[in-house]
């Protein structure tokens, strides 16, 4: 082999090396994670439980101006619908912002559903932002429900 075409195989592997390395583009949906639960024991009807999430957002666009639209979704292991939630926005409406923050969920009491004196429950909790895109998931820990008699 020539001196010249070792040099143009060479430089043909570096190219085609480096033209396979696509450049990372950011994320089009939230990315979100568990912080913490603020109680992983509460008495039936008495207790509040607050999940604290934390998020990121390159697109900025979390939330909705109008309170009619819910961007959260809470699901309670121990049901199968949804409990939805109200986001405001995160950034005012059409800016493309690098968005991080953290977000409280304040549950409404919880209380038992069976005729036990007391059960288990896991939160899984989604966010969409504006354009439709769905966030990862997270699930908190056990909370357990007691009786409160």
């Amino acid at each position: 082999m020539t001196t010249t075409l070792k040099i143009l195989v060479g430089g043909v592997l570096i190219l085609a090396v480096f033209s396979c390395n696509k450049k990372e583009e950011n994320p089009r949906a939230p990315i979100i994670s568990l912080i913490n639960v603020s109680a992983t024991t509460v008495e039936e009807f008495n207790n509040a439980v607050v999940i604290n999430i934390s998020f990121e957002d390159y697109q900025g666009d979390i939330g909705e101006a109008d309170p009619d639209k819910y961007s959260l979704r809470v699901r309670d292991s121990r049901v199968s619908d949804d409990d939805w939630y109200h986001l405001p926005p995160m950034t005012p409406d059409n800016q493309e912002l690098h968005i991080k923050g953290t977000y409280s969920i304040a549950l409404d009491p919880l209380f038992l559903l069976g005729m036990g004196t007391q059960e288990d429950a896991r939160f899984t909790i989604g966010m969409s932002d504006r354009n439709g895109n769905w966030s990862n998931t997270v699930t908190t820990p056990n909370v357990l429900i007691v009786d409160s008699l």
